[in-house]
């Protein structure tokens, strides 16, 4: 019994060891029981965000953080309460529609404890919410316009138009919204979009094809110089809004004569200045054309009898001159001074095309002022530096002529070789080619480069040349209809100041300017020579159609304006 007793008593100590080591281990006094441990009690309550800015009527969730004097972080049971706005049992806080400074608070009801987080509510700027586009469908005809009209809400009611983007089909459509059909029927539409939300609104368009309308007559010749008693065929053609252009029935007036129901035109017998008209009734569309009518050329017989300011050469084939001209070309009779083919059947030059695609019919070369060879002979004193100069000649072509304008008539040139026909500049009136062929035209072209240095080597020197655009003009001088008739061309060139481009190449028919080439760097610094020589030419590169003939009068060289 006594080893049983030492066991239980080593077995009561060792149970009593930790009560030893830790009074809290040791079981309660006899007689005390052991009860709970004391609850953990809440120190702290923290809310997120601390502080917000929100727009009025928007919505913030907001969340808290709860300690405990046991180091825990469960959550409390709390309440929500909150200023401005609202707040669910959950913490979703739905802003008011006052703005200003408010709170949401959070509250531990049991202990007290609470946290408070900052809200401030401002008003929202106001978005578009719809735009409208007027009118909603249309129909058109097909080149016709629309304006489109434009309305807009916004979420603070106002109805300010904003800034918008049209787009279109079926035609073309202004930042303004007009619209305008193109040449196709069909269904289109018109959008405008509000760029910044891409809210848009569309508009249905159906295109219908429209009834062509007359756009515009054109009477030609646009003017024409007669003799009294003399015909003029005038012709018409149109324009119609859809491209075609059938020629309607017009009615034809005229004054100074009379005009048959096809556009013929019979001058009277009183010189002055007339007019045609050619009128489409239904339309009212209508063109004229100016008719001078003068006595049969009696004032330009003998012209150079009695020169004039600035002239530096006169020749009106009543008195022969030929001689003056340092080369004057006949191609075998084909150029000759003739009776009865100039003005007012008074001398002239005849240009005769004996054989169908005959090119050459003759020329006349005149030199004047400063020449860089003596074989040029001026008609002058021959020391002039002629930068600025007019020449003028009259030209008719027989009736029936055919072709156009035989390419060559005349130019202004200026030689600049003592070795050579190396040429500075040239100045053509000339005819064009293809639909410009019943046309005179303007064409100058340069022998040195843009700084006047003479890159020309002989005459026609292609490869060297620089050209300055050719400019046609409008009269149809040499078309069929206008033959048999003197018509006056008068042409002007000036050459450029060195180191600028302000040369200067323009001609008229009858007194009204026909084109004009300005702002030329013509012959850059170049001064050796100026205008030189001035060439009568009758010269088809082609060859003439048909055997034919065209006479020329009264022609003058000047440093002034000549007139017709």
């Amino acid at each position: 019994m006594r080893d049983r007793d030492r066991i239980r008593t080593s077995l009561v100590r060792a149970l009593m060891l930790p009560c030893v080591l830790s009074v809290s281990a040791c079981p309660a006094a006899s007689g005390e029981p052991a009860g709970p441990p004391p609850a953990p009690t809440l120190t702290a309550l923290a809310m997120t965000p601390a502080t917000v800015n929100l727009a009025t009527g928007a919505t913030q969730q907001f969340a808290f953080a709860s300690t405990w004097s046991d180091g825990s972080s469960t959550a409390a049971s709390v309440q929500f309460s909150a200023t401005g706005g609202s707040i669910s049992a959950t913490g979703l806080y739905t802003a008011g529609a006052v703005p200003g400074a408010y709170a949401v608070i959070v509250r531990h009801v049991a202990s007290g404890l609470a946290d408070t987080s900052a809200v401030t509510l401002t008003t929202p700027a106001a978005t578009v919410t719809a735009v409208a586009l007027t009118p909603a469908t249309v129909a058109l005809i097909t080149g016709a316009t629309q304006q489109f009209a434009l309305s807009a809400t916004w979420s603070d009611g106002s109805t300010t138009v904003p800034p918008i983007e049209y787009t279109a089909t079926g035609g073309t459509v202004t930042a303004g919204g007009l619209y305008t059909a193109g040449g196709a029927a069909g269904s289109f539409r018109v959008i405008a979009r509000h760029v910044a939300t891409g809210l848009a609104d569309t508009s249905s368009i159906t295109l219908t094809a429209a009834p062509p309308t007359l756009n515009a007559i054109s009477l030609t010749p646009s003017s024409v110089s007669l003799n009294t008693a003399a015909t003029q065929q005038f012709s018409l053609s149109a324009t119609w809004s859809d491209g075609s252009s059938t020629v309607p029935p017009v009615e034809y007036s005229a004054t100074g004569g009379s005009i048959s129901g096809s556009g013929l035109y019979t001058a009277g017998a009183t010189p002055g200045s007339f007019r045609a008209i050619a009128r489409h009734v239904a339309s009212g569309r209508a063109d004229t054309s100016t008719i001078t009518v003068t006595s049969p050329g009696s004032s330009l017989v003998n012209e150079c009898a009695t020169p004039q300011a600035g002239w530096i050469w006169c020749d009106d084939f009543d008195v022969n001159r030929l001689a003056s001209y340092f080369e004057f070309e006949t191609d075998g009779g084909s150029f000759a001074r003739v009776n009865g083919v100039g003005n007012s059947g008074s001398f002239g030059m005849r240009a005769r095309w004996g054989t169908v695609g005959q090119v050459s019919a003759g020329a006349l070369h005149l030199a004047i002022g400063k020449t860089p060879q003596t074989y040029f002979d001026p008609v002058d004193a021959g020391t002039a530096q002629y930068r600025d100069l007019y020449w003028r000649l009259y030209v008719r072509n027989q009736p029936g002529w055919t072709g156009g304008g035989g390419d060559k008539l005349s130019r202004a040139l200026i030689f600049a070789s003592s070795t050579s026909w190396a040429t500075a500049a040239v100045a053509p009136v000339w005819s064009g080619q293809g639909t410009n062929s019943n046309v005179l035209s303007v064409d100058p072209s340069s022998g040195t480069d843009v700084a006047g240095v003479l890159r020309s080597t002989t005459y026609n020197d292609f490869a060297n040349t620089r050209y300055l655009g050719q400019v046609f003009g409008p009269t149809p001088v040499f078309a069929t209809a206008n033959t048999g008739v003197w018509y006056c061309v008068e042409a002007h060139a000036r050459l450029n100041d060195s180191g600028s481009s302000n040369g200067l190449f323009e001609f008229w028919v009858n007194g009204t300017l026909e084109g004009q080439r300005a702002n030329m760097n013509w012959i850059g610094a170049f001064s050796g020579y100026a205008f030189n020589a001035v060439f009568v030419e009758n010269y088809w590169n082609a060859g003439s159609p048909a055997v034919q003939e065209r006479y020329i009068d009264n022609f003058v060289v000047s440093t002034q304006r000549i007139g017709c």
